[in-house]
Parts: structure tokens; C-alpha cells; sequence
């Protein structure tokens, strides 16, 4: 466990107040299991602390799996003024084994509440502590926030599209019965594209699932946050933020703050990192596809083979982070069950050999910020995770939206129908796509006349995404007014 020297040198209590008004402000984070909750915050708390001198907690709950890539994350911060504390494991020994994710991810939480309490009595002794902010999932802890009178923040990893889902589901729940995909018509959101019942997060689609009950609680739940941190700016979804500019007037919503893109600047280097990057320097400008699904998301051994014969069918470079695939529902989960195998063993035969001249095949892992960034890589083929599309938005890569799980189908709307930075995929009735369609996105999106107009929009975004956090920059303003507020909150 590290803690911040500084704070707790100053938790004798013959100090007088005086002297807790020079602290600086705190603010504890709590992030709910996985690492795509921890990144963005991690970015988010390093801006506290260099723009707004804040010091950090983060206080992490422990769903009992292996903790030690959040180690390494948290590790490699090296800052003064941040912070950790892993809680103690929870159990989930009464769990049927089918459970979903997200229920796991909620019952981490308060299973923890007791020990977040214990944590937050020990910070709010020893230091100035103004907030907690948590993400979606962590509403929860609100209860306990406001016994210590810290103001409740939530860190909505997302976009500006998904959180008026959240505002407006419970209305949805009250006012509907059938299953979402079943709804005539599409639903209109505030200042959004149409978007499609069938289309909505993962765990709202199945209403007799009681992960659907704890959502729709844990989104009524987040209305009585003190503000809303949306990792989204203002350029990218204009109509969305405008609309919740003009709720604010009514008691109804939290202010929203578009603080976004809050991204990782660089990969964490691994073997893969240099073998990538020296492949890349080798190929023509704009040539190369880069196609990974995150380190979530895994293909049916079906759809896998149309992947690797799409790939090798449109006769363009790329690479490709390959998985071993695995047997579930719709085709996707969210961890990798089977550890230790060579996912090259279940590629088609001979594919290796007879693309060794236009694709480069990793294992598991690449450094995708600088893939990403680098000058040949022409387009990229996404699970749609936010962190993923945000990563292609800041280095202007066009698009291929094919997603697994999560609000992964929510995302692909926004990226082809509002944005136009994206071909979509299409399934069959299996839900396979298939090696032909693969094919023809690939060409058409690296070679094609529609392709150059998707990456004529992405570099748009990509000019608006570096003006929001220069100086007088929308999301560095927005960040500023959540900072201001926090520290005036207490003396």
C-alpha cells in the first residue's frame, strides 16, 4: 500500500485549522474492476494534480482476480500527490456461475462499502478531502460520500450518447414492457442520432435478468450526483452536450461536464512494442489496417476464420492482435478463459505463410497509442471500446465499428450514423460476418473514394480534439469549473 507522506504528516491533531486550509485539495477515486474503468481515471486524476494541485486516492475494490496489471498501472505514475489503496478481496462464493459482468462489477462495490468507509475515515482526518468521484458503476457509494460530506462525482467513461441512456432508461423501464429490440420505432435521445432499442448497453437487454433491475437502480441512482464527468467533448457530440446545457436550468439532472478526450499518451512498452513498430516504418503511408478487439474481446473460432480469409482476401497490410477464440454467447466476452495457448495454433492453415508479405500477426497484446499514431497505419478495426475510439479520434485513424459487448453497439451508432468515421459491420443470421463482406470494408475503407471521406472526418475531429485542452480549450474550461467548485467546498 502507498500512501502520500505529505497528507498524513500533518494528521497530528494538535494542528489547528488553520493550518488544514494550506493542504492541498483531496479527492479519493474509486474505480470498479477492470482496467478500462482504472486508465481513464488514472489520466483524469493526473490532470487534477498538474493543472489544479490536487492531491489523489485511489481507492481500489478487489474482485479477487489478478490485481497486477492495476499495480503496474498505478505503479508507474510516480507522482507525489497520488496515492493507493487496494480493499480487501469480496467474495463470490454465492454467485451462480452464469452471472453477468456487470453484476459482478456493481456487487464489488458494495460488497467493499464497508472497508471504502473505513478508508475514506482515514483520508478525511489526515487531509483535505473534498470529493469522491467514482465511474458509473460506483453510485453505490454515494451513501457513504455524503455521511463524510464529500461531494459525489461520476466519472462517465463513455459518451455524451450513452449517458442520456442512463438519464433516460428509468423512464423507458416505466413506460414500456416488451424487450428494447422488440421496440417499433427507434428511440430518440436528447440531441442524438436515432438509435435502435436492439442497439442499447448489454445488460439492458434482457429484462427478466436481474442485472437489468440493479442497472436501471444504479442510473436512477447516479441523478443525485453532484456533477457528471463525461470523457467526451463538446465538438464531438454538440446537439448531446447542448441538450444537457438547457436541462440544467431545471432540478431534474447533475451539471455535466464534457472533460474528454482523457486518453493514455503511451503504451506501456512491452516485447511486441519495438517488432511493431519497426514493421510499420516499413510500409507506405496510410497502407496498413490495424485490427484488435481490445483486451476484452474474443471471436468464435468460426469467426475467426472469416476474419483471418477476410484479412487475407482484400490483399491489404495490416496487423493484427490475434486472441484464441472462445465458445460463448453472441460470440463475445469480456475476459479470455483460456490462458496459456498459442492463439497463432487457431488460425487457418497455412494463412501465416501466405500473408507473411502483407500482414504482421501479434499475439495478445500491441502498443495501440502508437500504432495509432504512426504514419502508416491507414484505418482500424474496433471492438468500439470508448477508450479504443477516443485513442483513433485524437490521431485522426478512420474507422471499421464492429462490436462485441458492453455499450459497444451504442458506440458503432454514434461513430457511422452521427459521426461518419466508421463502415459498420454486418452479421448474418448467425451472427457471423462474413470473409467477402470483411474483404470489401477493408479495400473500400484503405483504398476506397468512401473510405477518404471517413478519413476526411476523422482529421476534423482530430484538429477539434487538440484545441479542447489547449489554454481557453472546452474541456480544459469544463475540468477548471469542477476544480473551482471542489475547492470551495470545504475550509
Amino acid at each position: 500500500m502507498a500512501l502520500d507522506t505529505r497528507s498524513h504528516r500533518s494528521s497530528n491533531h494538535h494542528h489547528n485549522d488553520h493550518h488544514k486550509l494550506i493542504k492541498p485539495p483531496h479527492v479519493a477515486i474509486v474505480p470498479t474492476p477492470g482496467l478500462g474503468h482504472l486508465i481513464p481515471l488514472v489520466e483524469l486524476a493526473k490532470r487534477l494534480v498538474v493543472q489544479h494541485n490536487f492531491s489523489i486516492t485511489f481507492i481500489i475494490p478487489n474482485d479477487g482476480s489478478h490485481l497486477a496489471p492495476h499495480k503496474k498501472v498505478l505503479e508507474a505514475l510516480d507522482s507525489q500527490s497520488i496515492s493507493y489503496i487496494f480493499l480487501p478481496p469480496v467474495s463470490f462464493h454465492d454467485l451462480p456461475a452464469d452471472v453477468m459482468i456487470e453484476t459482478k462489477i456493481t456487487l464489488t462495490l458494495t460488497r467493499s462499502l464497508l472497508a471504502l468507509r473505513d478508508s475514506l475515515k482515514v483520508l478525511n482526518e489526515s487531509t483535505r478531502l473534498v470529493a469522491l468521484v467514482v465511474d458509473v458503476f460506483g453510485a453505490e457509494a454515494f451513501d457513504v460520500a455524503n455521511e463524510f460530506h464529500l461531494s459525489p462525482y461520476i466519472f462517465f467513461s463513455a459518451n455524451a450518447m450513452g449517458l442520456w441512456l442512463l438519464f433516460h432508461l428509468p423512464h423507458l423501464d416505466e413506460t414500456t414492457s416488451c424487450e428494447y429490440r422488440d421496440l417499433p420505432e427507434p428511440v430518440l435521445l436528447p440531441g442524438c442520432v436515432p438509435i435502435q432499442g436492439g442497439d442499447f448497453l448489454d445488460p439492458v437487454q434482457d429484462r427478466s435478468n436481474p442485472v437489468y433491475k440493479a442497472v436501471v437502480h444504479i442510473f436512477k441512482k447516479c441523478r443525485s450526483a453532484a456533477g457528471i464527468m463525461v470523457n467526451s467533448f463538446a465538438d464531438l457530440e454538440p446537439g448531446a452536450f447542448k441538450a444537457f446545457k438547457e436541462k440544467w436550468a431545471g432540478p431534474c439532472l447533475p451539471r455535466v461536464y464534457p472533460i474528454g478526450p482523457v486518453i493514455k499518451t503511451s503504451s506501456t512498452d512491452g516485447l511486441d512494442a519495438n517488432e511493431c513498430l519497426r514493421w510499420l516504418d516499413k510500409q507506405p503511408y496510410e497502407s496498413v489496417l490495424f485490427v484488435s478487439f481490445g483486451s476484452g474481446g474474443t471471436l468464435s473460432q468460426e469467426q475467426l476464420n472469416e476474419l483471418a480469409l477476410g484479412l487475407e482476401l482484400s490483399g491489404q497490410r495490416f496487423i493484427w492482435v490475434v486472441r484464441s477464440p472462445n465458445e460463448t454467447a453472441n460470440n463475445a466476452s469480456y475476459f479470455t478463459v483460456k490462458g496459456g495457448e498459442n492463439p497463432f495454433e487457431f488460425l487457418p492453415n497455412g494463412f501465416l505463410e501466405r500473408t507473411k508479405d502483407v500482414g504482421l500477426v501479434v499475439s495478445s497484446w500491441a502498443p495501440q497509442v502508437q500504432v495509432l499514431s504512426h504514419g502508416s497505419t491507414g484505418g482500424f478495426l474496433t471492438h468500439c471500446g470508448w477508450n479504443s475510439v477516443l485513442e483513433s479520434i485524437v490521431h485522426g485513424v478512420p474507422l471499421i465499428a464492429w462490436p462485441l459487448y458492453a455499450e459497444q453497439r451504442m458506440n458503432k451508432v454514434l461513430l457511422v450514423d452521427g459521426l461518419k468515421v466508421a463502415f459498420g459491420v454486418k452479421a448474418d443470421e448467425k451472427g457471423i460476418v462474413g470473409s467477402q463482406d470483411i474483404a470489401k470494408y477493408v479495400r473500400d475503407l484503405i483504398e476506397g473514394d468512401e473510405g477518404k471521406l471517413l478519413r476526411k472526418k476523422m482529421e476534423e475531429y482530430k484538429e477539434a480534439a487538440k484545441l479542447v485542452w489547449a489554454e481557453e480549450g472546452s474541456s480544459a474550461k469544463s475540468l477548471a469549473e469542477v476544480a473551482q467548485i471542489l475547492n470551495g467546498l470545504k475550509n
